[in-house]
């Protein structure tokens, strides 16, 4: 506004100033003219004066004003400070509680992920017993006796858990003086079969481990050949006339082997059919021996249906002798319920001479004399 003023200000000097000029110029102009001229010059002069003065009033307006916005804008920055130093507090404690509770929500994670890794820890050792375990047991199945060892354990340990001790053997001597693996006793027919454990592992492993077809077939025919020599030998040495059955059982404690043979060898299958030397696997042996301990349950009831039959006769000889007692005692029975109606009778007959007898009392009392001529009602008298 003051700039406003300043600049209207100088425009009016400056057209005085130009008419004063020209004032000077044009001196030949009429009296008139000047006197306008300096009636002009004065009202300029007020008007200079009005607006030196308005300027005077704007300035100390500006003054007031700038005063006021000066006390606002420092009003509003301590509020502002204020304000600014409150809400800094609250963040800063909200940090703080954030910060403490990510700190022991880190801390518990730590400590779950330190208890993680020491169960991660045992495993790998776990891990790694097993696979020094296995590697041994691969060690103890590469060797042919360890192998006969493994299938006769795991053999004892199925019969065992099935048969009662008193249905099996283990190293049995035959007659023959062979030793066979194990005898489960059944009375004839059949008679005792021989279960023999045998392990083709070597050839089977030697065929899953081939790098070609060639070298697969080579030794697959090996364990065809192997196992049969296995079917031959036990037929051979525990199928014995008159003492065995005329069967016996190979136990192959893998059930990969077990399948790769009836697979892919019929003719395995087929001779140990033809030998009577049938091939038994962990879970069909179970289920052998469940038939097994079936036939000998029925055995053992078949040869208890005599002294059954023994028992049964004595105790219906009991239950006759039984009702014979029965009987003698229904009818003291009988005579006890007569001898109590007849008591109930003469109890009957005593209670209606009593009241009789009451009666007469007060007749005599009052001079009436009672005539006894019935005689059921004489005191003491029975009819029986």
């Amino acid at each position: 506004m003051i700039e406003f003023l300043l600049a209207a200000l100088v425009g009016a000097v400056g057209v005085l100033g130009f008419l004063v000029v020209r004032a000077t110029r044009t001196r030949d102009t009429d009296e008139g003219v000047v006197s306008e001229m300096h009636e002009r010059m004065i009202e300029l002069a007020r008007a200079q004066q009005t607006l030196v003065g308005k300027v005077d009033a704007v300035g100390q307006q500006q003054v007031i004003t700038t005063k006021t916005l000066t006390d606002t804008l420092s009003n509003s920055q301590k509020q502002l400070s204020v304000a600014m130093n409150e809400r800094l507090e609250t963040v800063q404690e909200r940090m703080g509680s954030n910060l403490s509770e990510s700190a022991k929500s880190t801390a518990k994670s730590l400590g779950e992920l330190s208890q993680r890794l020491e169960t991660i820890d045992k495993a790998q050792k776990n891990i790694t017993d097993l696979s020094e375990q296995v590697v041994s047991l691969q060690h103890v199945l590469d060797d042919k006796h360890a192998r006969g060892a493994f299938g006769e354990v795991q053999l004892i340990d199925l019969v065992k858990d099935v048969l009662p001790p008193s249905a099996y053997g283990f190293q049995v001597v035959l007659s023959n003086s062979r030793r066979a693996d194990c005898v489960i006793t059944l009375p004839n027919p059949p008679g005792p079969i021989v279960i023999d454990a045998k392990f083709p592992l070597t050839a089977y492993s030697a065929m899953m481990n081939a790098k070609d077809d060639t070298q697969r077939a080579r030794h697959s025919k090996q364990l065809g050949a192997d196992t049969k020599k296995h079917i031959r030998d036990i037929a051979d040495r525990y199928i014995l006339v008159g003492e065995t059955s005329d069967s016996a059982l190979m136990f192959i404690p893998s059930e990969a082997v077990y399948a790769e043979l009836h697979a892919h060898h019929p003719d395995v299958v087929e001779l140990s059919h033809r030998l009577k030397v049938f091939l038994v696997s962990p879970t069909t042996m179970m289920a052998t021996l469940t038939t097994v301990r079936a036939v000998l349950r029925d055995v053992r009831m078949r040869e208890q249906a005599g002294l059954i039959q023994i028992e049964v006769s004595t105790m219906l000889k009991d239950v006759e002798r039984m009702m014979d007692r029965v009987r003698k005692l229904e009818s003291h029975f009988d005579l006890a319920d007569r001898d109590i109606k007849d008591i109930r009778i003469s109890a009957n007959k005593i209670s209606t001479r009593g009241t009789k007898i009451e009666e007469l009392e007060l007749s005599e009392s009052e001079d009436q004399p009672a005539a006894l001529t019935d005689p059921d009602t004489l005191p003491f008298h029975e009819s029986r």
